[in-house]
């Protein structure tokens, strides 16, 4: 391991492994008509998080992002802009799943404006909805708190973190 600050896995943990592998990824915005945040709990861990997941082989980010929102939500989106890029393993870039699998991310966020389908719980959620600002469901990933705030300052430019 390098030294200096730990890596942290999406949940907050210290990793005691280097990740295997580095993986593109995508993250989702996505606010309803009352200005809520579009959740779901994840299924493999537990945690509340923003609907994405990884790039596959062939699909640009855009493609990705609207693909990954309709699986895990059932709604579609339109990419509106990109919020930041999100790849420091010592701000939960990392996630370690139950196989004992670790990988770090480089996770493109975008802000994203719903234009169709219907609200629908997939395999990889147990629960899925829209929720205030104020009152964000528990737990909830580190790393995607972190998308939120940055989403919620509105900077003209993305983040870098």
């Amino acid at each position: 391991m390098a030294q200096g600050a730990p890596f942290l896995d999406w949940t907050g943990q210290p990793l005691d492994r280097m990740p295997q592998r580095v993986r593109a990824s995508v993250s989702a915005f996505v606010r309803d008509a009352q200005g809520r945040v579009l959740l779901h709990r994840r299924a493999d861990n537990g945690f509340w998080a923003l609907p994405g997941g990884g790039v596959e082989l062939g699909e640009s980010v855009i493609e990705a992002c609207v693909r990954e929102v309709r699986e895990e939500t059932g709604l579609e989106v339109r990419v509106e802009r990109l919020i930041g890029v999100y790849s420091d393993p010592r701000a939960y870039a990392v996630a370690t799943y139950p196989n004992g699998e670790v990988t770090q991310f480089v996770n493109l966020c975008f802000a994203c404006a719903i234009v169709g389908g219907e609200l629908t719980c997939s395999p990889e959620s147990t629960e899925i909805g829209f929720f205030a600002l104020d009152a964000l469901p528990q737990p909830l990933l580190p790393a995607h708190r972190l998308r939120i705030e940055d989403a919620l300052r509105a900077s003209p430019q993305p983040w870098i973190r």
